[in-house]
């Protein structure tokens, strides 16, 4: 079961949202808001896995409220503007819908929240060497399965990573940071080399003392991680010093 709070100052949207709350078997209303203040308190108050929030609204925007939430849950945004959709999804939305909904429009989101909970639970709960092999990411539009075995390396970008994979000419590029793409990843195959890297080590070929190669590929090791390139080195060269 799914604990929601609607977020909306129009009473009409509040009502209809929570009838359309009423034909969804796993979602459990915990809180009608007419801004973003009542919202605030109900979450710090209870745990709350999924929020369904309008944008303008008196105040606290939907899309600000987001921005300083202390914990994030999921976010189904439904609002009478399209302009916004580009911002909502660099903040890792689930969905985004137009004012008005549907029934059946309402039901697909939802169902994507869902899912969505169950894969970030099944990863969480996974430790290596039980890791799924599998996790998910907010990319395009979309839930976007990413394959660890077909990781080659992670690159960080400010507030986004960009993922590259075997076989794929662009890399995946997310809103995550390192630290959270980290805890997805079985830490026996990856090794993070630099604050702004993370590399798969079966596809390191070489290592010299301030660079790692995946191929013509040269990545530089930070000087905070030279010990734990030490420590991969140490598995195939008795000496453990990084070659000049």
């Amino acid at each position: 079961m799914l604990k929601c709070i609607i977020v909306d100052d129009e009473q009409l949207a509040l009502d209809l949202l929570e009838d359309y709350i009423g034909n969804v078997p796993y979602l459990e209303l915990v809180g009608r808001c007419k801004n973003a203040a009542e919202a605030r308190k109900i979450m710090q108050r209870q745990p709350v896995d999924l929020v369904l929030l309008d944008i303008m609204m008196p105040g606290m925007t939907g899309l600000q409220f987001i921005q300083n939430m202390t914990y994030k849950p999921m976010v189904i945004l439904i609002t009478a503007y399209t302009k916004y959709a580009v911002d909502a999804f660099s903040m890792d939305v689930v969905d985004y819908m137009v004012k008005p909904v549907a029934l059946d429009r309402f039901l697909k989101a939802c169902e994507k929240a869902k899912d969505y909970y169950a894969f970030k639970t099944q990863v969480k709960g996974q430790q290596a060497p039980g890791h799924p092999g599998f996790f998910f990411v907010n990319a395009d539009y979309s839930l976007i399965k990413v394959i660890v075995s077909q990781i080659i390396f992670i690159e960080g970008l400010k507030d986004y990573i960009k993922i590259h994979l075997e076989g794929s000419e662009k890399p995946i590029i997310t809103l995550m940071s390192m630290k959270a793409v980290s805890e997805q990843l079985p830490s026996s195959q990856f090794i993070r080399i630099h604050k702004s890297y993370i590399i798969s080590v079966m596809h390191i070929t070489a290592i010299r003392k301030n660079s790692v190669f995946i191929g013509a590929l040269e990545i530089p090791i930070g000087g905070n991680y030279k010990s734990a390139v030490e420590s991969l080195v140490k598995g195939g060269d008795q000496s453990g010093h990084l070659p000049s």
